[in-house]
C-alpha cells in the first residue's frame, strides 16, 4: 500500500469510496509479495497485485467491493480452467483481500499515512478470513493502538504479534481462535507492517560511494554517506543520499542506531579510517558489513583487526572484498555487484544464472 498511498489518500480525503486489493498470502512463484496493493476508483487504477496476470479480475472485484461495501478474500492460481483467463501463468498462488475503503470504513487511514510519512513504525491488522467480522481493523504502533478486531483478548494477542512483526519489518498472516487463542486457526489476521526504510551507511566520500548511494536509494534504503573530510563529504557530490555527515566514521557509527536490517558499506580502504570503523561495525547487530579493497588489502585489514582484538567469529561477518563476483570495474558496476549481494542475502539466492538452476525462482528468505 505504501506505493499507492499518495493516490488513495487523495481519494480518501475527497470523501470518495474505492476498492483496495491487497496481496495477503503467496505460495510458490508468486509475482508480488504480501502487501502489494492495487486500488480502483471508477476507471482509475493505481498499483498492482500480480504484475498483470490477474489485474483484470481483481479490478472487477475491487469495483464490486466499492459498490456493495462488502469485503472478500479471493485466491488466484493455475488450473486447467483459469491458467490463461484469470490465473497466474507463472505457476504461483496468491490470496488477495479486496475491501471497500472510505473515510467511514477506514477512518484511521489519515493517521496511518501520517506515521508512514514521518517514518514512524505502524502496522495495520485486518481480519481477512474466518468467522470474525471480515475487514475489522486494528492499527498498532509500538506504544499505542486503536480500533478493534472484536474481543479484548484477540486485540491483545494481535497487538503483541504485530509489534514483534513491526520490529522485524515483517508482513503476513497470523492465525488465532475467536478469543485470541494462538493454538487455534479460526481467524486469519493480515498484519501489514510499515516500518521505516532500512538504513544504508556508506563510509568514504569517493566516486564509488556516489554510485552505491544511488543504487541503495533505488533499493529502498535510507542512505547516509559519512566521511571525515569536509571538502569531499558534500550534499552536492552525493545528491542521492538522504544525508551527508562530516565526522570520523567510527565515531559516527558508534552514535547511531543499528539493527539487523542495517547495511554498512566501508569504501575507504584506508587503515586509519576502516580499521577503527570495522572494530565498531563488526560488533553491531548490522545485517551486512562489507568492505572494499584488494585481496592484499583484505588480508592486511584482517591482521590489523585481529591485533585490535576481534575474534574469528566477528571477522567471519565481514564481506570483503565487497560484492558478488560480476567482474565489475566501474563505480556503477561495483554498486550493482554490492546490490546483488544484498539481494542474495535477503532472499537466499545462489547468485548463479537462473538459466543454470532448477526449481523455484522466488525464494522465501
Amino acid at each position: 500500500m505504501r506505493d499507492v498511498l499518495p493516490e488513495i489518500m487523495r481519494w480518501w480525503t475527497s470523501g470518495a469510496r474505492f476498492g483496495l486489493a491487497t496481496v495477503v498470502g503467496t505460495f510458490s512463484s508468486a509475482p508480488r509479495p504480501p502487501g502489494a496493493a492495487m486500488a480502483v476508483r471508477g476507471e482509475e487504477v493505481v498499483g498492482s497485485v500480480s504484475g498483470g496476470c490477474v489485474e483484470g479480475a481483481v479490478f472487477e472485484l475491487a469495483t464490486e467491493a466499492a459498490g456493495t461495501g462488502r469485503a472478500v478474500l479471493q485466491r488466484y492460481g493455475v488450473s486447467d480452467d483459469d491458467a490463461f483467463a484469470v490465473g497466474l501463468t507463472c505457476g504461483g498462488i496468491i490470496d488477495v483481500f479486496v475491501e471497500p475503503v472510505s473515510r467511514e470504513t477506514f477512518p484511521e487511514l489519515g493517521d496511518v499515512a501520517a506515521s508512514i510519512e514521518a517514518r514512524e513504525p505502524v502496522a495495520v491488522a485486518t481480519i481477512v478470513s474466518g468467522p470474525g467480522r471480515l475487514g475489522a481493523r486494528r492499527i498498532v504502533w509500538p506504544d499505542r493502538s486503536t480500533g478493534s478486531l472484536g474481543p479484548r483478548r484477540l486485540d491483545d494477542a494481535v497487538d503483541d504479534d504485530a509489534r514483534g512483526m513491526l520490529a522485524q519489518g515483517l508482513t503476513g498472516i497470523r492465525h488465532y481462535g475467536g478469543e485470541g487463542e494462538r493454538r487455534l486457526d479460526d481467524l486469519g489476521v493480515f498484519v501489514h507492517s510499515f516500518a521505516p526504510p532500512p538504513r544504508m551507511l556508506v563510509f568514504g566520500a569517493i566516486d564509488f560511494a556516489a554510485a552505491v548511494a544511488r543504487v541503495g536509494k533505488f533499493l529502498g534504503y535510507h542512505v547516509t554517506v559519512c566521511d571525515a573530510r569536509p571538502v569531499f563529504a558534500t550534499a552536492k557530490r552525493f545528491p542521492d543520499a538522504d544525508e551527508v555527515v562530516v565526522k570520523w566514521p567510527h565515531d559516527y557509527l558508534a552514535s547511531v542506531p543499528v539493527d539487523e536490517r542495517t547495511v554498512i558499506c566501508v569504501l575507504t580502504h584506508d587503515p586509519k579510517f576502516d580499521v577503527p570503523l570495522l572494530e565498531v561495525a563488526l560488533r553491531t547487530s548490522a545485517g551486512y558489513v562489507g568492505a572494499m579493497g584488494s585481496r592484499r588489502t583484505h588480508e592486511d585489514r584482517l591482521d590489523r583487526l585481529r591485533e585490535a582484538g576481534l575474534t574469528d567469529a566477528e571477522l567471519a561477518r565481514l564481506r570483503s572484498p565487497i560484492g558478488l563476483d560480476l567482474g565489475a570495474r566501474t563505480p556503477e558496476e561495483t554498486a550493482v555487484s554490492i546490490a546483488a549481494e544484498l539481494i542474495q542475502l535477503r532472499w537466499g539466492g545462489s547468485g548463479r544464472p537462473l538459466s543454470t538452476t532448477r526449481g523455484r525462482i522466488h525464494h522465501d528468505g
